[in-house]
Formats: C-alpha cells, structure tokens, sequence
C-alpha cells in the first residue's frame, strides 16, 4: 500500500465491486492501444512538447462503439459550447440524446448495482424512473458557473467534454472524449506525468498527461482513466457525490489504489469536478518520481 495511502473501505467496497462486475470496459491491444512517448515536469504550464505523436495509436471504433452506451455517450459529446460564459441552449433533440444516455446506462449490470447501493444507502429514489430523473438532474440540469447570464454548463460538460476559460482547458478527464478531440486534431498531447497507480500496473489504466487544446488553452496536468465504460465512471462519481464524500477520497479499485476527486457544486447536487487519479499523485510530481 502507498505511503499515505488512508482507504475508504465502505467506498473501496462498493466502486470496486462496480469496476469488476462492468464487463463493458475496454482493453488495450484489443480496443485500444496508446502510445505515452515522453515525460513532461511542470504541473503549473505547458512548457516542452515531449511527445510528436498522438497519445492513441489507435482505437477499433467499429467494436467499440457498437456498444450501446458508448455509441449513446459518443452522441452527447457534441452538444455543449466548450467555452464558459457562453449560455447553453438544450434541443429537444438534445434532451432525448441525454435520456437515451441513461435509459442505456440504466439497463447495464454496473448502474443497476449501483442505485441498489444507493437505495439501500437511502442516498435515492428505489423507482427507477424517478432514480433516473435524479441522475438527469444530477449530470445535465443546466447551471451557471461562469455566465453573466444564462446557465452555461452542467456536470456532464464539465467532467467528460471539457469547458475552455481563458487560456486554460478544464475538466475534460475522459479517455474517450480524449481520443477523439485527438483525431479531430483539436488535442496536441505532449506527454505524461506518471503512468500507473503504485506499481507498475498489467494493464495501464491511470494516467497524468499534459496537452493543449487547439493551440490556445493549455491543461498542464489531467487524470484521465483510460479504458472505462461510460457507466462505470458515471456511476462512480454519483455513489461518491450522493454519500457526501466531497473531496479527495483513497480508495482501492481492484488491483489499483486510487485517489477519487468529486466536488460538488455549490449547494445544489451537481459537480463541480469529478475524476480518478493515482493515489497521492502530488506527492508523486513533488519528488519527481515519475
């Protein structure tokens, strides 16, 4: 166990049950495969860019989004004005493609799990319908976080498409979305902090990278989880939110310890921020253990 490392059982418990009954996630070399290149050593700024390639060498879109909440994740992605302080305008289209979304996600062994923890936990309606209105609530109702009028973002935005202020990308922590800001050339990858948890890992999940976004906003450091189903993450950052566990919380998920963020926004049961990284991954940048 790392140094430091102070486990939430009751949390460990059930995320890992989740990430181990969810038979929907990805693997490399058979969905995916990545290509980390070189380190990068500044958390504050994009200095150096240590990597000429694209952090996917490749993913098997065909295969992959074949799968039902993958193809219905994939539709969302297109949806929000990635720039904060510009209002947000939600179709009828736009709302269906987001009930589609949970309808899919709802219907999966690892969602299922989870509002039957929630419920026992009294943390959600036991209707399913009304669960899903939470979670619509939840990942889409609209706020204002930056706008001087309007509602210019919403959980789902901010964590798995990402939302441009100033000179700075945030959010964004999303292996998915990541690809395929890469393939649509919006994404210039320059390399990686750190690329396991505690040891080095079978399968490479966790990573730190830093990247631009369209050569004018910068993300210096990025958890993203890479190989995740879009229901495991969803369900994830609910059940942490949903049980008050505001912060930063060490649990273990299966084989991996991790560091689960979730910040709620404000008063209301909506994200500020939500994303996996590896445990105690500042310690890790501050003694250049990478």
């Amino acid at each position: 166990m790392a140094a430091g490392f102070c486990e939430d059982s009751e949390l460990s418990t059930i995320i890992s049950k989740l990430w181990e009954m969810d038979d929907n996630k990805c693997f490399p070399g058979k969905d995916y495969e990545i290509d980390l290149q070189g380190f990068v050593n500044s958390t504050r700024e994009v200095k150096e860019d240590r990597a000429r390639n694209n952090l996917f060498a490749w993913v098997d879109e065909e295969k992959v989004f074949s799968r039902r909440t993958y193809k219905a994740f994939r539709a969302l992605l297109d949806n929000y004005e990635m720039e904060l302080g510009k209002a947000e305008v939600v179709t009828m289209e736009e709302r269906r493609e987001n009930y589609e979304f949970l309808t899919a996600i709802m219907e999966t062994k690892v969602m299922k799990e989870t509002h039957k923890y929630l419920v026992s936990k009294r943390a959600a309606p036991e209707n399913v319908e009304k669960f899903k209105e939470m979670l619509h609530d939840i990942w889409f109702k609209m706020f204002r976080r930056q706008a001087t009028r309007g509602e210019d973002s919403c959980s789902f935005e901010h964590v798995f498409v990402g939302e441009g202020r100033g000179t700075e990308m945030i959010g964004l922590h999303n292996w998915i979305q990541f690809y395929l800001q890469e393939k649509a050339g919006n994404i210039n990858y320059h390399g990686y902090f750190r690329r396991e948890t505690v040891r080095d890992d079978e399968i490479i999940r966790l990573l730190a990278v830093q990247f631009t976004w369209k050569g004018i906003k910068a993300k210096p450091m990025c958890s993203v989880f890479i190989g995740s189903s879009p229901e495991f993450e969803v369900a994830a950052y609910t059940v942490c939110l949903l049980l008050d566990r505001d912060g930063k919380t060490d649990v273990k998920l299966g084989e991996y310890e991790v560091e689960l963020t979730v910040h709620s926004f404000g008063r209301q049961r909506k994200l500020g921020t939500a994303y996996i990284a590896a445990a105690r991954m500042e310690n890790y940048v501050k003694t250049k253990k990478w």
